[in-house]
């Protein structure tokens, strides 16, 4: 296998080009922090695709999978200091700012990273804060939301929204492409975080009507999975439908995104929204509907639960088919 390159100016690890403050052996090293169901899926891309990973989580016994499969593991976020680029995958903004601006997280290493890619779905502001933090301490930013879940990311099918300084984006994209199927460069400072949330708005207003058809089919006497097929091969269908139809066929709503974390992001769409005084009608009401789903108790489990919590409304009574979905 031919030497890693490092990410911040393309010489092989080991190389007399080697950065001084890099040390021994790490450039070319990535880092991670985030071990959590999307952060696993990418680590395990780029570990299958040749690259260096060392990975920090603050459960640790997330991390030992990854490390079965050849992965570093990072006992504190010290260890990440001075490292060519490091992803963070997280929750949420108030994550994504613990782990880069407060009291140990990477900006307050020394050095920090050269690079840091976030590629969870978080609020513009937390990422501008980042963002500034970054460049007063030397370092780049990149945001770089991922679409796809667990299972998209497995097969290589997750995509990226990025934005940040140009060159450091036209380093990056290689260690993106080979975790996903491809990177759209969106401009610079934060517009990509406009952009993912752009896309999970449409997602959740996208789930509201799929389910609302599928009742509507159920009710009358259509088997689910034969509308879903029927759909799937039509020019409506998409990957999402197809991802989807064994849930609502199975009812088997082991999270892939949670309907909590849809939530969260349906929240954060509507809030650019206001601030940029775009009105959203339907987008509103779908995030009320996602929230009464939360409130019902589907938080932790996937968001196509909705159709379970709106059945009764119906006057349908759901039952796994017993057919197998297409």
């Amino acid at each position: 296998m031919p030497p890693v390159q490092s990410i911040v100016d393309g010489t092989p690890e080991g190389s007399e080009g080697d950065a001084p403050d890099a040390g021994p052996g790490r450039t070319g090293t990535i880092g991670w922090v985030g071990a959590g169901r999307m952060g696993s899926a990418m680590v395990r891309r780029l570990l299958q695709s040749g690259h260096t990973v060392i990975v920090y989580n603050r459960t640790a016994a997330k991390v030992a999978p990854l490390v079965a499969e050849g992965a570093g593991h990072a006992r504190s976020m010290a260890e990440l200091a001075g490292l060519d680029a490091v992803f963070t995958s997280v929750s949420s903004s108030d994550d994504l700012l613990g782990v880069t601006t407060a009291a140990g997280g990477l900006l307050t290493l020394r050095p920090p990273p050269k690079v840091i890619i976030d590629v969870s779905t978080v609020s513009a502001e937390a990422s501008a804060a980042v963002r500034a933090q970054a460049t007063e301490m030397g370092s780049q930013f990149l945001a770089a939301p991922a679409s796809g879940n667990p299972g998209a990311v497995a097969s290589g099918q997750a995509t990226f929204a990025v934005s940040g300084p140009r060159e450091t984006y036209d380093r990056v994209a290689p260690v993106l492409s080979a975790i996903g199927a491809g990177t759209t460069y969106c401009g610079e400072g934060d517009l990509a975080r406009l952009v993912k949330l752009c896309h999970n708005l449409f997602l959740g207003s996208v789930i509201q009507s799929l389910v609302e058809v599928t009742l509507l089919a159920e009710k009358g006497g259509v088997e689910r999975a034969r509308l879903l097929e029927f759909i799937n091969h039509s020019v409506l269908g998409s990957v999402f439908t197809g991802y989807k139809t064994p849930a609502l066929v199975g009812l088997d709503f082991h999270p892939t995104f949670t309907s909590r974390l849809l939530r969260k992001d349906m929240q954060l769409g509507l809030d650019a929204a206001r601030r940029l005084e775009v009105p959203m009608p339907v987008m509103a009401l779908v995030d009320q509907i996602v929230a009464t789903l939360v409130g019902s108790g589907y938080g932790d489990e996937d968001f196509a639960a909705l159709v379970k919590m709106q059945a009764p409304a119906a006057g349908v009574d759901l039952r796994p088919a017993g057919t197998e979905a297409p």
